[in-house]
């Protein structure tokens, strides 16, 4: 287990002695540069020395300077690359203020700087975790948020690294401090911090960040194993030197080339194993315990042979995970016997490849072991997936710099996780907006909801939600929900539950109302398309409502989409064009017009008049060629159709490369006109709306009227359908301004 601080080399003044700290970590890994090394550690006590300075905070408080170097340690133990252990070094520097990132990108590169920027922004976890009510942090679903969350949040495996690093030197820290303080960090690193180490495999780090949880989490509990344990520590710490030796001999002596060593059982899975299985501690067999490691997968079973010639087996107590592998693929013999003394010893053996896959493999003890709740997000077990790549090719490789952007994958989120403002973790799916998130916590809290804000800044109840913001809402005592809130084409919610809570409010309210509201509804959204009268009652029967009335007060209550009945009374206009939405303004003629066997490209020459040759007939998906006749423009062939192979022959130079193309999406040009109070980026916001649909616009024309100050925009577009028309004059009548935007029908 490492022990950073025991191990840093102290001058006769008290500092750290630097060189010796050097030579130290350079011994861990060579490959370092001892001078840039150096430099980074003198940069940050330098900065530390000012910041002091200038507070007048001579040695009060903890060293950051010292806290980096304990974290750089750490690091190089797990043999990570240059930057890493600069970015260390400099971390605490840089989060307490006392030295600008701008600094550090100068002085040591973009590389240093974005990891440290990584791990500020997974600093947020440890500060949702700072309030009183997140000191027993909710439901085993509000852990599970976090995790996630700080894995979203991760797109460099060396910034979780550095994380689970400085995370180990904090629970080590707190040994001085006082029980509310040690008993918040240990909960968060317990919660949090233990298991994502445990997934990523980093053994040591997972069992020296449980029992320093473990015991200031239950002192009585801690306190109990602890002294049963150390009153045999010295004695086991013999015994199992001796039973070494014994094995080492014998193994030897079978022409057995073995790597034996033992280990003490740490006390929190002590502590865990008598609670899961209602053991004392006399009776957990594996608290004397010795590994071994052989070239062969027959070696694995002579070492059991000999181990069990050598000590009786405890019945019920073998599991051969070689034969019959767990299912993650880890594999190992596992046997308890008495050994010497009659004392119960556990015997591990399996081969270097086993052992190096169990530690740091894809079969892992991660999943087996149940320390924490299986993840059921498949995003975030890619990304666990991933990172664990990353470590073990960086175990092969060495360069875990390069690695790390050879390896990055783009993993779409399929959700994400936002903070309330008390600190606890909401996970929405993609693309969720402030009102999701309102219902999310409370139904009373969407229905009164009347802003948000995100990390203090006030941002539209449309606003797409991202991992790891802070989410403020603003209520009103006497609010209640919009129907506008239903309107998809205007963005507020995205999730069914709360659709499902807002058209549930309506439902409640007098039907005059919902009456009255629909009816407007259904009036303005057809006034704005420019789509002729419509007979209501024969509406309400496309429907398969019994009446207008009781259309009006289901669409007013959300039980009807407007967008839907839009539709019915677009085909109630001109049923014999089905769903073609837009054919009440003629399409423009088109120079070519695709036939029924599909859309042909002509590579080079753009669109030209095109005939399937009736020689052979080809059909979409045949390979073609194309043919350039003497005023028929071009002829299209199947590649070995023999009329084609023989003009090619007299005529090569009338043979073009040709292809089946996709049918192109039907677009319609449609008049808008656009009235709005004249300021200055009105035509530059419009623009950008136009743009976010990626609608097309074929003419603009723009007028203002100086009596009044109001603009008038009139815009030709190219539109796929309906839907897409109500959408995009949704959206441009919330610009800032805007006195209307409807459809105009050409004159």
């Amino acid at each position: 287990m490492v022990q950073v601080r025991a191990l840093q080399p102290i001058n006769t003044d008290g500092s750290i002695n630097l060189d010796g700290w050097l030579d130290h970590v350079l011994g861990m890994d060579p490959a370092l540069d001892r001078e840039a090394l150096k430099q980074a550690c003198e940069f940050a006590k330098m900065a530390e020395q000012q910041a002091n300075a200038a507070q007048n905070l001579w040695g009060e408080g903890t060293s950051s300077y010292q806290t980096g170097l304990e974290i750089a340690e750490i690091l190089a133990d797990l043999k990570l690359d240059q930057d890493s252990l600069v970015a260390a070094v400099v971390y605490r520097g840089v989060r307490e203020g006392k030295i600008p990132l701008a600094d550090v990108n100068e002085r040591f590169g973009p590389v240093v700087a974005k990891l440290i920027e990584g791990v500020l922004r997974m600093a947020a976890i440890s500060a949702s975790l700072n309030s009183r009510e997140s000191l027993v942090l909710g439901t085993q679903a509000q852990v599970e948020n976090l995790r996630k969350m700080l894995v979203a949040m991760v797109d460099d495996v060396r910034v979780a690294l550095i994380k689970l690093a400085e995370r180990t030197c904090a629970i080590r820290a707190v040994k001085s401090a006082d029980d509310e303080k040690r008993h918040r960090v240990a909960r968060e690193v317990f919660d949090i911090y233990a298991p994502l180490a445990h997934r990523l495999g980093i053994g040591h780090i997972k069992w020296e960040l449980e029992d320093l949880s473990f015991r200031y989490l239950e002192p009585e509990q801690y306190k109990q194993i602890a002294q049963l344990l150390h009153e045999r520590r010295l004695d086991r710490e013999q015994y199992i030197a001796n039973v070494v030796q014994q094995l080492k001999d014998e193994l030897a002596a079978t022409g057995v080339d073995a790597d034996i060593d033992g280990r003490a059982k740490h006390i929190y899975s002590i502590w865990r194993k008598m609670q899961r299985k209602g053991l004392q501690f006399s009776q957990i067999y594996d608290v004397r315990a010795v590994r071994v490691l052989v070239p062969e997968m027959r070696d694995c079973y002579t070492a059991l042979g000999i181990v069990h010639t050598l000590w009786r087996h405890i019945p019920k107590e073998f599991d051969d995970y070689i034969a019959n592998p767990k299912e993650n693929g880890y594999r190992s013999l596992h046997t308890a016997v008495i050994g010497p003394d009659g004392k119960v010893l556990e015997v591990q053996i399996r081969t270097h490849a086993m052992h190096e896959e169990a530690e740091l493999g894809v079969c892992a003890h991660w999943r087996y072991k149940g320390t924490d709740v299986k993840a059921t997000s498949s995003h975030y077990e890619e990304k666990i997936s991933w990172l664990r790549q990353v470590l073990e090719w960086h175990e092969e490789l060495g360069d875990i710099g390069g690695l790390a952007d050879q390896l990055r994958v783009d993993i779409e989120p399929d959700r994400v996780y936002v903070f309330t403002p008390d600190g606890h973790a909401i996970d929405l799916p993609k693309g969720a907006t402030p009102l999701d998130f309102a219902y999310r916590v409370h139904t009373e809290i969407g229905h009164n909801c009347r802003g948000a804000k995100i990390n203090g800044r006030i941002v539209p109840l449309n606003y797409s939600l991202q991992t790891g913001e802070q989410v403020e809402i603003i209520t009103s005592k006497q609010g209640s929900p919009s129907r506008d809130w239903l309107n998809p084409n205007l963005g507020y919610i995205t999730t069914s539950r709360a659709r499902a809570k807002i058209v549930h409010w309506f439902k409640l309210q007098a039907r005059d109302q919902n009456v009255a509201a629909g009816k407007a509804m259904i009036e303005r959204e057809l006034g704005r398309l420019d789509l002729p009268p419509v007979d209501y009652d024969k509406l309400a029967e496309k429907a398969n409502v019994r009446a207008a009335e009781d259309m009006f007060a289901a669409l007013g209550a959300g039980d009807l989409r407007l967008a839907h009945l839009v539709n019915l009374a677009q085909q109630l206009v001109e049923p014999e064009r089905g769903f073609d939405q837009l054919e009440l303004i003629p399409k423009r003629g088109s120079p070519h017009k695709p036939g029924k066997r599909g859309d042909i490209q002509i590579q080079g020459v753009g669109n030209l008049l095109t005939q399937m040759a009736g020689c052979c007939q080809p059909l979409p998906g045949d390979p073609i060629v194309g043919y350039i006749t003497q005023g028929r423009g071009v002829s299209i062939h199947r590649q070995d159709c023999a009329s084609v192979l023989q003009l090619s022959g007299r005529e090569p130079e009338r043979i073009i490369q040709v292809n089946w193309g996709p049918i192109p999406e039907k677009t319609y040009p449609v008049n808008i006109m656009i009235r709005a109070y004249d300021r200055a980026g009105l035509l530059r916001d419009v623009s950008q709306v136009l743009l976010n649909e990626r609608i097309n616009v074929l003419s603009v024309n723009t007028r203002s009227n100086k009596e009044d100050s109001t603009a008038q925009m009139s815009l030709t577009i190219e539109i796929p359908g309906l839907d897409a028309l109500g959408r995009l004059l949704a959206r441009v009548s919330q610009l800032p301004n805007i006195i209307e935007a409807k459809r105009q029908r050409a004159t």
